[in-house]
């Protein structure tokens, strides 16, 4: 897979073991799409180099912040090398280009026709480089009447119909779901990384690059599998959900979708002979009565503490977990065994970052110690060791304000 020309020999940020050692990536992308997938191949072994303007990503300056660093940036970048240019001007135009075509992939998130107004689109990068993956994620993709419309991730989640696909398991009257969580800008950064390596992979088969075209909009529609098909049969009723049941101390979701599980449910419950009640004897009662069960294991966990409501289901074999937030993660036991949030660091000093959510042969990525780069930190060293520019000629760039470097 890796067809590097130039320096190979990586940097602490440019990772020189893994799978994806040797590949490397220009990350010209801001926000969270881009920047996701880019961290999940740097994971991986790639030399990703971000790309970013003089004053830097503008996740830098979100928080959370510690000590002037944004760990939300951090999280999103950990393990990449950092490049400070204005590619607005001519000389910095020229020093990407000359990545480019040392490069095996590019990836950029901004709107279409951008890129190529910067002079940056695919037809421009191809020519220096034929076997150049040039990955574009865009709200609406490419191509079609609504291409160049601005998108962030609530409006990607209204336009995909996964917030009206989600409306019928609100309260009766109530409005879309609030979007508080970006599935969209991860989902679609996920569905970038597997498309990425797909097309490195017909690379090494076909000897061709070739353009991915990632839609927000198409990565949020293709969770709803059952929605879509359901509306082509002519299905309007809303399938039975399962409410969080509560409990004394919080809320606990428990799944129930066959005899299995319902005997299961009736055995925590301490009350078996609900497996055999007529109104609940098979997958088809159930539903009929669907309010009613939910009703009778909702009277049952409410009188119980979460810690025992969860003990009692598990130990009966019901699928069953408790409502988590975000810090019960940090300390889970299960978690920190799984090493889910290694040791990186920025410039304020330690943190942990979420993983990748795989394991190749029980790595763990990123590694402990990798380190989050700060704007400019690597201008100096890949615009000499991989661009091939002249030590005189960078030093011109910066002292002209076209290149940037740490601290400036």
């Amino acid at each position: 897979m890796p067809d590097t020309t130039g320096d190979t020999t990586g940097s602490a940020a440019g990772g020189t073991t893994g799978p994806l050692a040797g590949v490397r990536v220009i990350d010209l992308s801001s926000m969270m799409a881009g920047p996701h997938c880019a961290r999940l191949l740097a994971d991986q072994g790639a030399d990703v180099i971000k790309v970013e303007s003089l004053t830097g990503d503008h996740m830098r300056n979100l928080r959370p912040r510690r000590k002037g660093q944004s760990r939300f940036f951090g999280q999103l970048n950990v393990g990449k090398r950092s490049v400070a240019l204005d590619l607005k001007q001519p000389r910095g135009h020229a020093a990407l280009m000359a990545l480019v075509s040392r490069a095996d992939v590019v990836i950029e998130a901004w709107r279409p026709g951008v890129a190529a107004k910067l002079g940056l689109g695919y037809e421009d990068c191809r020519p220096v480089n034929d076997r150049l993956v040039y990955c574009s994620i865009s709200g609406y993709g490419q191509q079609g009447p609504d291409a160049g419309r601005a998108a962030f991730a609530p409006v990607i989640h209204a336009a995909s119909g996964y917030d009206m696909a989600m409306l019928p398991y609100q309260a009766p009257g109530s409005p879309p779901p609030t979007t508080g969580v970006y599935i969209g800008d991860i989902l679609g950064g996920t569905v970038a990384y597997g498309s990425v390596l797909t097309a490195l992979l017909r690379r090494d088969r076909t000897g061709a690059g070739g353009r991915v075209d990632v839609s927000l909009v198409d990565s949020m529609m293709s969770v709803l599998v059952y929605e879509l098909q359901a509306v082509q049969a002519g299905i309007t009723d809303t399938r039975v959900s399962h409410p969080p049941l509560p409990t004394l101390d919080g809320w606990i979701a428990v799944t129930i979708v066959n005899d299995t599980g319902w005997s299961a449910m009736c055995r925590a419950m301490g009350r078996p002979e609900l497996a055999g009640d007529d109104r609940y004897r098979d997958i088809g009662a159930r539903t009929e009565h669907w309010d009613e069960m939910q009703a009778t294991m909702a009277a049952w966990s409410r009188g119980l503490s979460t810690d025992e409501a969860e003990s009692r289901l598990l130990a009966a074999g019901v699928p069953a977990a408790r409502h988590r937030t975000p810090a019960d993660l940090l300390d889970d036991a299960h978690l920190t065994g799984r090493r889910t949030f290694p040791q990186v660091a920025d410039a304020a000093g330690e943190f942990r970052a979420m993983s990748a959510p795989f394991r190749i042969d029980d790595a763990v990525t990123p590694a402990a110690g990798a380190r989050v780069p700060a704007l400019g930190e690597h201008t100096v060293e890949v615009l000499e060791s991989v661009a091939g520019l002249p030590a005189a000629a960078v030093r011109e760039m910066v002292d002209a304000g076209i290149a940037g470097v740490q601290g400036s």
